[in-house]
């Protein structure tokens, strides 16, 4: 055999030892691997304690990675705190008047669903018309729930917070008040009571709004019937026109800035 032969024989001989250590080496270590991952999934079965630690350890990382892609914290519990409804889910009445009241006060309809649903959840236990509720809503802040008129009424009931402060001491103190929900609550409780003194809705209404004592409410009482009585026309499935929307007024155009005149002396400087 020549030297050239005995090279390439060698060659073939070192290649196939390089070859056959790498496959024993790679299949030691998948075996290895195999029994890394086994070991794990047998601890984590025994240990519940090592799993949770694990996965909450997971979600945090997760977490993390998702504040720094997005530049949010992530706070899954923050729909919690959201008063909304889907209004598909109420039942027809309910969803109907939802609807006419968010095109006619141009509020969402989720938060209206919302508020409609309490209204009439509250006004069944309390055996008060809930379409009335939500036309003393209506009328007093047309649902905004961080209304606050001159004297102080609050929220979406307008409710006198100082004046009936024991009433959200149940619910934390008065900031409850700009709470939706809380407030139609406390609000309801305040127009019953209003209701039960004076012996009438009409004269009810005026206690509420404070003119129990004057000859004249301002035509308030008018108002919240009147809404009182759209709203059960809407709940009952009748057609209720909408007011029209009012008029975009043009906005001039801006004049072209224009530069005031001189006299054609350099400006004076003070020192």
């Amino acid at each position: 055999m020549t030297a050239l032969g005995k090279l390439a024989r060698g060659l073939r001989v070192f290649a196939s030892d390089v070859a056959q250590g790498f496959f024993e080496i790679t299949h030691n270590g998948f075996a290895l691997l195999g029994l890394a991952v086994a070991f794990c999934a047998i601890t984590l079965a025994a240990r519940p304690d090592l799993r949770a630690a694990g996965e909450m350890r997971l979600g945090e990382w997760l977490h993390q990675r998702q504040a720094a892609t997005l530049g949010l914290e992530p706070e899954p519990e923050a729909i919690d705190r959201a008063t909304a409804r889907n209004p598909t889910e109420l039942p027809r009445q309910q969803a109907a008047v939802a609807y006419w009241l968010s095109r006619k006060y141009h509020v969402a309809p989720e938060p209206i669903s919302a508020l409609v649903a309490a209204a009439y959840d509250i006004g069944h236990r309390t055996r008060m018309d809930p379409t009335l509720i939500l036309a003393v809503m209506a009328v007093e802040s047309g649902f905004n729930p961080f209304a606050q008129s001159p004297v102080g009424a609050q929220g979406l009931m307008q409710v006198m917070t100082v004046v009936h402060s024991d009433k959200y001491e149940n619910f934390g103190g008065k900031l409850a008040a700009f709470d939706p929900v809380t407030n139609l609550r406390v609000g309801v409780k305040v127009l019953q009571e209003c209701i039960q003194r004076a012996g009438s809705v009409q004269a009810g209404l005026k206690f509420y709004v404070g003119a129990a004592q004057l000859g004249d409410d301002g035509g308030y009482a008018e108002k919240v019937l009147a809404e009182h009585s759209k709203l059960q026309q809407v709940a009952a499935g009748q057609h209720v026109p909408l007011p029209p929307p009012p008029p975009v007024r043009a906005v001039a155009p801006l004049a072209p800035a224009t530069m005031p005149e001189t006299s054609g002396e350099p400006p004076v400087t003070l020192s």
